[in-house]
């Protein structure tokens, strides 16, 4: 288990370089478009799936990824993860990048938006028999308000069984990337209720503080343990997911031997880590890399000490260093393999 959170050392940086925004990342040219299916029957209920090269009788690990965009339809499409997407499939790793219907979606809301992602996420048995896909090397990748549709697939399994969000044959995963996630539905809507966490309400289909069952069932910090490992990936400048709020997370999924960690980048807002172009968003690319057991393919970082690395392969687990491990990338983080 993970004793301490792993949190880069927040350096300042030079220039104060205008953070990148949703619209930035939607511009991006991508290598491969993806092959876009259905994985229900509204015009919402679809994903792009995009597949690397690969050798006779391989089968590659998947990334399942979420967008963001507060839960909201005007905000983000999965044009917003496209880029993250086309970077981990020229890796090596097939991606079934989803859409969803929002809360503002004929549908969507409770618990409309909810089912779609699980019915995605069922749907890789489907991808799986018509494509070289590895049922056994499946994880989530979530931005911002997909960040919490992530963890909460993660804790999926053990809704109770009346609960309207229950339901499907739950795919196994092997770990959660949530990227500037949400993790607490009821701080957030308290701290951006007049922004993105108007979402919120949206999704729940009314206060927070009025529906206490419903946020037991939707709220990433209220599900744990999930079993799953998670690791938390915000840039140091992200005002949607502050470190101080991953950290209340992480200490919330350690206190119930779940293993969790929290990485910032600096410099970094809410944004950046999609653009792989980005040190944060290099450090994305990484941290999927290390969820599915491939190391990544550029040169090793300077080694950190043997006591605090993990054994090759375990995706996010690590060593029970009693601290924080400083350093600016995931590999010194001690979550990389």
């Amino acid at each position: 288990m993970l004793a301490g959170a792993a949190v880069a050392a927040a350096q300042p940086p030079a220039a104060n370089p205008r953070l990148l925004r949703a619209g930035d990342i939607d511009s991006l040219p991508l290598l491969q478009p993806g092959q876009r299916i259905a994985y229900g029957t509204d015009s919402l209920q679809f994903g792009d799936l995009r597949l690397p090269a690969v050798a006779r009788g391989e089968r590659v690990p998947l990334a399942v990824i979420l967008h963001g965009g507060c839960w909201i339809a005007p905000f983000a499409t999965l044009r917003n993860t496209s880029p993250l997407a086309d970077a981990l499939t020229a890796r090596g790793i097939a991606t079934w990048n989803v859409e969803y219907r929002r809360a503002d979606s004929p549908g969507g809301g409770w618990p409309g938006t909810f089912r779609d992602a699980a019915d995605a996420l069922d749907y890789v048995r489907v991808l799986a028999r018509l494509h070289p896909i590895d049922t056994t090397r499946v994880v989530l990748v979530g931005h911002s308000a997909g960040g919490q549709l992530a963890l909460w697939l993660a804790g999926r399994p053990s809704l109770p069984a009346g609960s309207a969000l229950a339901g499907g044959t739950p795919v196994p995963v092997r770990g959660v990337l949530s990227i500037g996630g949400v993790v607490d539905l009821e701080e957030f809507a308290q701290r951006s209720g007049q922004g993105c966490g108007r979402g919120v309400g949206m999704l729940l289909g009314g206060p927070p503080a009025t529906l206490p069952e419903r946020v037991r069932e939707a709220s990433p910090i209220r599900r744990v343990p999930t079993g799953v490992r998670t690791v938390h990936l915000a840039g140091a400048q992200d005002a949607i997911a502050p470190a101080a709020v991953l950290e209340t997370y992480r200490a919330a999924a350690e206190q119930a031997n779940d293993s969790a960690a929290v990485v910032v980048i600096v410099p970094g807002g809410h944004f950046e880590p999609l653009s792989p172009r980005t040190p944060a968003g290099d450090a994305a690319i990484e941290l999927a890399l290390a969820a599915v057991g491939r190391a990544p393919r550029r040169p090793r970082p300077p080694a950190v000490p043997s006591s605090l690395r993990p054994p090759p392969n375990t995706g996010f687990t690590a060593p029970r260093s009693g601290g924080n491990v400083q350093g600016t990338s995931p590999s010194q983080s001690g979550v990389a393999p």
